[in-house]
């Protein structure tokens, strides 16, 4: 059972670090393959948050805008702010298909 949660575990970060490459690309690197990985560690923590700490939207969101506007220097913005609402929003209402997948069986 512990390899099975660990594998559905893989394809929800992948599926989060997915849209994190698509949507969420403060720092518009998302045409560029060689940066792919670019956003892997604030996806896994987005998770985390998520997944195993029940955070809120808004306290994801917040995380986000922190990343982009304090930690990669880009400054605070609207543009930002709204990126950031648009993508945890997202996020959470990937939660339930997470949470059917990790009840579910194979």
């Amino acid at each position: 059972m512990a390899s099975r949660d660990k594998y559905r575990s893989r394809r929800n970060r992948s599926r989060v670090r997915e849209l994190f490459w698509q949507e969420w690309d403060p720092i518009g690197v998302n045409t560029a393959l060689e940066a792919q990985d670019e956003y892997d560690r604030y996806a896994d923590k987005a998770y985390v948050m998520l997944m195993e700490e029940g955070r809120s939207a808004g306290e994801i969101a917040n995380y986000l805008y922190y990343i982009s506007s304090e930690y990669m220097g880009l400054g605070e913005s609207q543009k930002l702010k709204n990126l950031a609402v648009a993508v945890a929003d997202k996020l959470i209402s990937l939660r339930s298909s997470f949470e059917a997948e990790t009840k579910g069986a194979f």
